[in-house]
């Protein structure tokens, strides 16, 4: 509340008010002005978008180690979590049995011999007999009936000894691959069992190097890359091995290089994707099977791409515009295609001209259909905006 004196004259009270006045509406005016915003236009750039999927790696090989034969499990030649080279001794059982059975195998081998030496001599007898008839045409052919099954006995047992220094083998048990070895599952001393889909697990090996990373593809995906492979624009990674790149969960660039091995022949019809698999280099063994991770697939060929940074994105409910400033400083909204994010700059794939400026700074200050008092800036390639002296 204003409190005028009474000695001065009405005139001068008036004239008093209208300064009041003013200064009281100068505010409330210039709030209603144009406020100032950064404006830049698009940055034009040829790239190949990246598509992302999360995955996990996998072995290349892995192995249940069983065994192949019953027995005493007679030793144990690894630490739980080795690293074992193909070939290598994991596990013994008692060999005595087996040896046991390749002696008898060996000795009914010489068994057989004797009886095909008996049988020869048997048979040339009965040949010098029947030239001179003295035999019948049947005893003759009852002598080579012998000779011949005194043979197939020796072929027998020769099989038998075969036998018998395979399952010998077995009681040795080797890593039939490179790799990691898990822990033993049996205990020195306890009856294992072999030769049987219940055979019992002794451990596990896995492959380290190289490794497996699986992920899976949309089906809007999968058919986006086959037309892009039916157009020559990009080739399939059935037929070609497309560069990958993976980061780790705890990692925040994707540095780690592969190149795309495996697409699966079908979509699965119960969740609409279809399994890929990448191979990656791992001489050092840091990748283990089971790690998940993100993975960069290309997803386009090179073109000429319209990108703006993602904070000049807004959004009105579904859809996602840009504010456009014209030469006047008019600003109105524009629907835009969003793309993927490159290189921390999202590429718009339709509704930007190349030419718009739009608001990439203040846009709070911004808009549509009011007027703004724009303020011109540079979009460089690294996403940073740069203001032009002097705007």
């Amino acid at each position: 509340m204003v409190i005028f004196p009474r000695l001065l004259p009405l005139s001068a009270v008036w004239a008093l008010a209208a300064v009041i006045f003013a200064a009281i509406s100068i505010p409330a005016a210039a709030q209603q002005g144009p406020m100032p915003v950064t404006v830049a236009k698009p940055l034009i750039k040829k790239i190949t978008e990246w598509d992302e999927y999360t995955g996990r790696f996998e072995a290349t090989n892995r192995v249940e180690i069983r065994a192949r034969v019953s027995g005493f499990l007679e030793s144990i030649h690894f630490k739980d979590g080795d690293l074992v080279n193909k070939g290598d001794l994991l596990f013994v059982i008692d060999p005595r049995p087996f040896e046991a059975q390749l002696d008898v195998a060996k000795a009914s081998l010489e068994a057989a011999k004797t009886r095909v030496n008996l049988a020869e001599r048997e048979f040339k007898r009965a040949e010098s007999l029947l030239k001179r008839n003295n035999i019948s045409r049947e005893t003759f052919d009852q002598r080579q009936a012998e000779l011949a099954t005194a043979q197939s006995t020796v072929l027998s047992a020769q099989a038998q000894i075969r036998i018998a220094k395979l399952n010998l083998e077995f009681t040795q048990v080797k890593a039939p691959i490179s790799g990691r070895v898990s822990d033993a599952r049996v205990d020195v001393g306890n009856l294992v069992e072999g030769g049987s889909a219940q055979s019992t697990l002794l451990s596990t090996l896995v492959s380290i190097d190289p490794i497996l990373f699986t992920f899976s593809a949309s089906e809007a995906e999968f058919l986006k890359y086959s037309r892009l492979d039916a157009t020559g624009r990009r080739d399939s990674s059935r037929s070609a091995a497309n560069p990958v790149f993976v980061r780790l969960m705890d990692e925040d660039s994707f540095t780690r290089e592969g190149r795309m091995s495996f697409v699966d022949n079908e979509l699965s019809p119960n969740t609409g994707t279809i399994r890929a698999q990448a191979v990656f280099e791992n001489s050092s063994g840091f990748l283990v099977p089971g790690v998940f991770g993100r993975l960069r697939l290309i997803g386009s060929d090179e073109y000429e791409a319209v990108l703006i940074p993602d904070s000049a994105v807004v959004s009105d409910q579904s859809k996602k515009m840009v504010l456009i400033v014209d030469a006047d400083g008019n600003v109105k909204a524009a629907p835009v295609d969003m793309g993927p994010l490159h290189e921390g700059l999202r590429v718009i794939h339709g509704g930007l001209g190349r030419d718009d400026r739009i608001v990439v700074k203040g846009i709070q200050r911004a808009r549509p259909g009011g007027k703004v008092m724009a303020k011109e800036a540079d979009l460089l390639p690294d996403g940073t905006i740069m203001v032009r002296t002097g705007s």
